[in-house]
């Protein structure tokens, strides 16, 4: 069978999410970030910010690159979402998540077969070799399951 044909699913999967959620925030008005998706809930930004600062970290995991705005972790990743945090124009929060993803999907094109199964950064060559289902193509199903699911809570924001 074509190893190829697997890839490509893995990457149609990816870039189908990363759309979805992409049309979701360009729809959103600035008011509509502010929302929270249920009460006592996350607000869209945050979903916006904590989606773009996974991404972003998907770069050095992946091998791909460096990240490029790690500072988005402690407002986005590490504290849950505070309405009383000053957080990035939504504009410029909506422009890194489409480079980001923009970035990382080029890059995800552009690798061969074989390079989607080698170890990802996180996991040392010895245990790769124990569990080699810590490769790069598990990250990535991972990271588009991630992006459905925080899409599917977006579902109940009404935009």
């Amino acid at each position: 069978m074509d190893s190829t044909l697997f890839t490509a699913t893995v990457l149609a999967n990816w870039e189908t999410a990363i759309n979805r959620a992409t049309v979701f925030f360009d729809k959103c008005s600035d008011a509509d970030l502010l929302k929270p998706i249920a009460p006592g809930k996350n607000r869209v930004i945050y979903l916006l910010g904590h989606l773009t600062a996974v991404s972003d970290r998907m770069l050095p995991l992946l091998g791909l690159g460096e990240r490029h705005w790690a500072h988005l972790d402690e407002l986005f990743l590490t504290k849950p979402d505070d309405v009383s945090a000053a957080v990035p124009s939504f504009g410029e929060l909506r422009g890194q998540w489409k480079e980001v993803n923009r970035e990382l999907t080029e890059k995800l094109r552009a690798w061969k077969p074989e390079e989607w199964l080698m170890k990802h950064e996180s996991v040392s060559a010895e245990d790769f070799a124990k569990e080699p289902h810590r490769n790069r193509l598990n990250v990535v199903l991972s990271r588009t399951g991630h992006v459905s699911y925080h899409h599917g809570q977006m579902a109940l924001v009404k935009v």
